[in-house]
């Protein structure tokens, strides 16, 4: 064999990355240390006259902000003294705890002026785990004042009008409800899942915001009466909407009552708290009459119908928006099968406004829809 062929094939080898985590560990310890000692420290940040001596490269490795302060040609990145302005002093002390040992400590107390300081300084991390907090602790805090502070921050402002909704008689009752801007409140009224047992809570709701400020805010009722549900209010309710004061004063929002209640939007649907979860259920051996059930209180509703009113039941289906739907046949069993739609304000069964279907598609489709 020759001698060439017996060299090691080097090549062959791959080469390999090692990371030692004891040491991107011991390198933060070591920093906060240097730190602690006022080691090297060649900066002072001001903040409400209280001085925070550290390092330009620690800050600007741990903050964008920073980092364009001192790399660009500001005056700050020549100076050995730097005023911080629109910071809290004791919040930008956690924050700079935070920048030397990568601890966060947060608290109810403390969360907002936190998440102030850390959207202003860049800090990704702090601002998303302040973010985090808040959505995770709503019911701790008056949450009028949380929803107008969050109100840009997707997770939180959620958060806080789940909240809102589910308990809008008891918001709309506190002080803190007046100081919600228009665009709060029209995002707040525009929920279907507003848990009122009646749209004219809204409006009393409305009036209240407008009359705490009326000078202020009464020329933004035509923008707000849109939210209102008049196609669920009862003739006596919208004609007593019309005759109040508010109304009677500002010309534009008796027009845009005039024309709300006029076009009657039908796709405006009852709040949840208007609605009762219900099973359907029908007697196969009756053909005039449904059962109603409530889960909740476990209470049962017969409905009897008029033969023209409902004709033999094939099959039921609830769609998730509410709407009820039955199979009937026309002119006897072998005759064709109709679709039926419940109107919810009329309590009448009307044509769904679809063709006949042939009894062998129909058997096939309430067989996949059905949802008793």
């Amino acid at each position: 064999m020759a001698a060439a062929d017996q060299e090691p094939h080097v090549s062959a080898v791959r080469p390999r990355s090692y990371q030692n985590e004891s040491y991107l560990f011991g390198f933060l310890g070591t920093v906060g240390d240097l730190q602690n000692d006022g080691a090297f420290q060649d900066l002072v940040l001001e903040v409400e006259g209280r001085r925070f001596p550290c390092h330009r490269l620690v800050l600007s490795a741990a903050s964008p902000y920073f980092r364009a302060m001192f790399t660009s040609d500001m005056a700050e990145s020549r100076q050995k003294t730097v005023v911080l302005q629109c910071l809290d002093a004791g919040m930008f002390e956690e924050i700079l705890s935070y920048i030397y040992s990568g601890t966060l400590h947060v608290s109810l107390d403390k969360v907002q002026p936190l998440y102030q300081a850390a959207d202003l300084l860049q800090l990704d991390y702090v601002r998303d785990t302040c973010s985090s907090y808040m959505a995770m602790n709503v019911e701790h805090f008056t949450c009028v004042d949380l929803y107008k502070f969050v109100f840009s921050m997707d997770i939180v402002q959620k958060q806080c009008q789940q909240w809102i909704v589910r308990h809008f008689t008891e918001v709309a009752s506190s002080e803190e409800f007046y100081s919600l801007s228009v665009n709060q409140l029209t995002e707040i009224i525009s929920e279907d899942e507003l848990d009122v047992k009646e749209e004219t809570t809204v409006w009393e709701a409305v009036v209240r915001w407008v009359q705490h400020s009326r000078e202020d805010r009464l020329h933004h009722l035509p923008s707000i009466l849109p939210y209102i549900r008049f196609n669920v209010l009862t003739p006596d309710d919208k004609a007593a909407i019309l005759e109040h004061p508010l109304v009677r004063e500002d010309p534009g929002s008796s027009e845009v009552i005039r024309n709300v209640v006029q076009k009657e939007n039908p796709n405006l649907k009852p709040r949840l708290g208007m609605t009762t979860e219900m099973a359907i259920l029908y007697n196969a051996d009756s053909r005039l009459e449904l059962f109603f059930m409530n889960p909740r209180e476990g209470k049962y509703i017969s409905c009897s119908y008029k033969s023209e009113n409902l004709p033999r039941v094939t099959d039921v289906t609830v769609t998730s928006d509410n709407d009820i739907y039955i199979l009937t046949h026309e002119g006897g069993s072998d005759g064709q099968l109709s679709l039926l739609k419940y109107n919810h304000a009329g309590n009448v069964w009307e044509d769904a406004e679809m063709k006949c279907i042939a009894t062998t598609q129909a058997r096939t489709v309430g067989a996949s829809g059905h949802h008793q």
